[in-house]
């Protein structure tokens, strides 16, 4: 699928992102708590990470692992009863933590944007999706009705939605699964952010529509020189689009690295786990797929040690006893000059578990 070429330079829409310098965006030591009936649970604990200009980083982990909360908090979306309770966000040098709201709006649709997961709940179904697109435009710059309608249209050809200026015309619920995503898309690029965070983009698609919708997140981050969030969790997925791979794990990161230092040599068994779930093409056929054992922690009673040790099949006291830090450990695959980290006490030695566990 091809996109059709679109000119970015509008009146009001800056230019591409300074290549280089500092991350883009760096989170450090974030905390986040929802206060319910049963407790305090902190949803995101002491999460940690960086995203560079113009990379693709993918934050990967099962459902209630912490992704899609941390995303909220970038986005300054978290609502009551949850809230920030530590640490720090900084978006190209912006502190946005206890940031204003009308300062966050001008962030958000501009240089900040989010597709979140169900684009039929997050498109208003009251108006036609040209216009949305359009009123996207209309808050980011000083373009007029006229033109910010026709720049509507292009985008909407430019995610590959075929007959666009009648699709823009048409509402939410007349669209398929796959075009809505692409017109939720086409709304978070309208006006060229410099960081896209992509909410499981992907969910509830059938397989074709799912590789159709990673061409175009991949072809409009070229286009617009963004920066791409990916949230997901499907390890599958990640494999060609992204740049560098965080994996969470019950409210915390337990390893990040590049996607080959990641993907050839995983230093954290949740990691090993989850490419071990991957469906592979050159297993024999009626291979059952593997499993990780038992669920994740109740996050209302953590355990003293590191939260994966339940279900660790390379477990040992010192696991159960101290919870291990995220640090940075040696990978001669990994070209990436030492920035693969894991929060496993055994994270060294694990290649060789694995492969003594394998069949």
């Amino acid at each position: 699928m091809s996109a059709s070429p679109i000119s970015w330079t509008a009146p009001g829409v800056r230019d591409g992102p300074d290549a280089g310098g500092a991350p883009l965006l760096v989170i450090d030591d974030l905390q986040v708590e929802f206060r319910t009936q049963a407790g305090v649970v902190p949803a995101v604990n002491g999460v940690s990470l960086h995203v560079d200009r113009g990379e693709t980083l993918a934050l990967v982990g099962e459902s209630g692992a912490g992704k899609s909360v941390t995303a909220l908090a970038v986005m300054g979306l978290v609502e009551k009863p949850g809230r920030i309770t530590a640490g720090t966000i900084m978006f190209d040098g912006t502190s946005l933590v206890g940031l204003d709201e009308r300062a966050y709006r001008r962030l958000r649709g501009g240089d900040l944007a989010m597709i979140f997961q169900d684009p039929l709940s997050s498109l208003n179904p009251a108006f036609r999706v040209g216009d949305q697109i359009a009123e996207a435009l209309l808050l980011h710059s000083d373009l007029r009705k006229a033109e910010a309608r026709r720049r509507a249209v292009e985008l909407l050809e430019l995610v590959g939605i075929p007959q666009p200026d009648e699709r823009a015309r048409s509402y939410p619920h007349q669209l398929s699964g796959g075009m809505r995503q692409r017109a939720m898309i086409a709304m978070a690029i309208a006006n060229r952010p410099s960081l896209l965070i992509a909410d499981e983009p992907t969910t509830a698609l059938d397989v074709t529509i799912q590789a159709q919708v990673l061409d175009v997140l991949r072809d409009v981050q070229r286009e617009a020189d963004a920066a791409m969030l990916l949230i997901t969790h499907d390890l599958g997925i990640v494999a060609g689009v992204a740049d560098r791979v965080a994996v969470m794990y019950a409210g915390r990161i337990v390893e990040e690295g590049s996607l080959d230092g990641v993907f050839t040599s995983p230093r954290h068994p949740y990691t090993v786990g989850l490419l071990g779930a991957v469906p592979r093409l050159d297993d024999p056929r009626g291979t059952p797929l593997r499993t990780i054992p038992g669920a994740p922690p109740n996050l209302l009673q953590l355990p003293a040690g590191c939260e994966l040790a339940p279900r660790c099949p390379y477990v040992v006291d010192h696991c159960r006893a101290e919870r291990p830090p995220l640090a940075g450990v040696p990978d001669e695959s990994d070209v990436s000059g030492g920035a693969h980290r894991s929060a496993c006490w055994r994270a060294v030695e694990l290649p060789r578990l694995v492969r003594e566990a394998s069949p």
